[in-house]
């Protein structure tokens, strides 16, 4: 349950990325905000990681869930060393691959859920 909390929370923030990197084209605030929700990125991705590695370490299971979130905090330091760069071409793609393997990734977790509940219900 910690780990599909965290990756929905780590989709919703990935989703804010883009409009407040909108609104640091538009609007005298707009860095601030885009700052805000970077971090929100970075420490959601970390949340992310602690709930892998706790899901995988105390029940033995599978490390394809603490694998894929090493992964993706790996390019979450990457897209954030990308935009403090100012490297625009890198770091919106990266981003864009961000949100879409976050919400690949929240798709299975909450496929795996329903999974659960359908055997648990027979």
């Amino acid at each position: 349950m910690f780990l599909r909390v965290a990756i929905t929370l780590q989709t919703l923030a990935l989703f804010a990325a883009p409009i407040t990197a909108g609104l640091l084209l538009s609007s005298p605030g707009g860095r601030t905000l885009h700052s805000v929700s970077a971090y929100g990125v970075f420490f959601v991705a970390l949340l992310h990681l602690v709930a892998a590695i706790l899901v995988w370490r105390p029940g033995g299971g599978s490390t394809r869930p603490m694998l894929y979130a090493v992964g993706f905090f790996g390019l979450t330091l990457a897209q954030i060393a990308l935009g403090i760069a100012g490297a625009k071409t890198l770091h919106v793609p990266l981003g864009v691959l961000l949100f879409g393997m976050s919400v690949l990734q929240l798709s299975q977790v909450w496929a795996d859920r329903s999974a659960h509940v359908a055997a648990a219900g027979r």
